[in-house]
């Protein structure tokens, strides 16, 4: 079969003819996916099944033990500015295979700790720095840059395996907790890590559609250029002085502190009610399913209208899901409850993206989305330690849940200021 001669691909993948009918950017949707499904699912969505375990077994407080989460998020955002720099200018594959091979190695040292400070440690090194490096913002600078025209829906499609995995994932955690126990749930996840992601990454991970002569988007009318930004790489300092990084820094700061005591005392709080750990996980597994469906919506969303309009209508519904939360007694009103929730929480991730994308471009993509993290760290730390301080005080999440419905007003407010007069004019009113 007759070959073509490419420029110089550093991941050395080689072009046939065949090939050229076949556009790539699809199957790094599906790398994505499961990166997504593995880096965030087997650790964030699992954490709640865990949560008791842990605490009980160390003797620890509510508080310490979800410490360990917020532990791990800070040494993450503190290293993502690092990351996005290195993922905007080396192969994302390579990236990829040490993230999952960090996050393995960290799963089976948690599987052998003896005390609560070796716990803390593994997630703020192995844990923190091998979901960083391996999923989330690497998958997502991934899948930016095969697609420009398209990008929220390929994002939306891609992150559909963080949802997808908080449907399964705490069921699995749960029945493999009271089969094997907390520590060999643990041995479990390192060999799953290791055995779907490092091969997977491998075989078909390609930087950039121009690496093999395609063109993003699969549209040979499109030059390597980015339709909105020229492809220049922007300076740090030129970057946090747009009021428009700051509009989305706050906005999603706000949303990630909300959400995540929410999410991550999900189960804690419905089996406080009395309802049986099986019966809560499934609860949670409702609200991820219902992310799934999220994330294809905003995701469309996001490519075909007012990209202002579509973030305030998933925080609205993360907004109206909480409220419907705290007031909820019975089964089928919690899973209600947390679908809705868990609809608005699905364009969060994709949302996200999809608006620095068309603001800064693919060439800064991985900067400005490592740079976003540190930003919102102050704000986004402080969720979770103080939904369980409030717990250990006052033996409910309620004060805790009714802080998140104030924080997603005030997210509301804040992005309303984020004029689109259209796709290329994004300003600050």
């Amino acid at each position: 079969m007759k070959q073509y001669d490419p420029p110089p691909d550093p991941d050395h993948h080689t072009v046939t003819t065949s090939d050229k009918t076949v556009f790539y950017g699809r199957r790094m949707i599906i790398v994505a996916f499961v990166v997504d499904f593995i880096a965030v699912g087997f650790f964030f969505y699992s954490y709640g099944v865990f949560f008791k375990e842990i605490a009980n077994e160390f003797g620890g407080s509510r508080l310490q033990a979800a410490l360990g989460l917020t532990v791990a998020n800070g040494v993450a955002a503190i290293a993502s500015p690092f990351l996005g720099k290195a993922l905007d200018e080396y192969p994302i594959k390579n990236l990829m295979v040490a993230g999952a091979t960090t996050v393995c190695v960290g799963f089976l040292l948690l599987s052998q700790i003896t005390a609560q400070w070796q716990f803390y440690m593994i997630l703020g090194s192995f844990i923190a720095l091998g979901t960083t490096t391996m999923g989330g913002l690497a998958a997502s600078k991934l899948v930016a840059n095969w697609f420009i025209l398209k990008r929220g829906t390929a994002l939306g499609l891609a992150t559909m395996g963080i949802s997808l995995s908080g449907m399964i994932m705490p069921l699995i955690a749960t029945w493999l907790i009271s089969v094997i126990g907390w520590r060999g749930a643990f041995i479990a996840y390192a060999g799953g890590t290791f055995g779907l992601v490092v091969p997977i990454v491998l075989f078909f991970v390609i930087n950039r559609p121009e690496d093999i002569n395609q063109h993003p988007d699969g549209d040979s009318s499109l030059s390597s250029s980015d339709i909105f930004i020229p492809p220049t790489h922007t300076s740090t300092k030129h970057i946090l002085s747009n009021p428009t990084f700051w509009v989305i820094s706050l906005t999603f700061a706000l949303v990630l502190s909300s959400l995540s005591p929410i999410l991550t005392n999900m189960i804690p709080f419905v089996t406080d009610m009395g309802i049986s750990p099986y019966r809560a996980a499934s609860i949670l597994s409702f609200s991820a399913g219902a992310g799934v469906l999220g994330k294809i919506v905003f995701g469309w969303l996001a490519d075909n209208m007012d990209s202002r309009i579509t973030i305030i209508s998933s925080i609205l519904a993360q907004l109206f899901g909480v409220i419907l939360l705290t007031q909820a007694t019975q089964y089928t009103t919690l899973v209600l409850a947390a679908m809705i929730f868990g609809f608005g929480m699905g364009g969060v991730v994709p949302l996200q993206a999809t608006i620095t994308g068309k603001i800064f471009g693919r060439e800064n993509f991985g900067k400005v989305m490592g740079l976003l993290r540190p930003t919102m760290m102050p704000i986004t730390l402080t969720g979770l330690p103080l939904s369980n301080w409030i717990f250990d005080n006052y033996g409910s999440y309620q004060t805790a849940f009714k802080i998140s419905i104030g924080a997603y007003i005030l997210a509301i407010f804040i992005i309303s200021r984020l004029k689109l007069e259209s796709p290329a004019t994004i300003r600050v009113k």
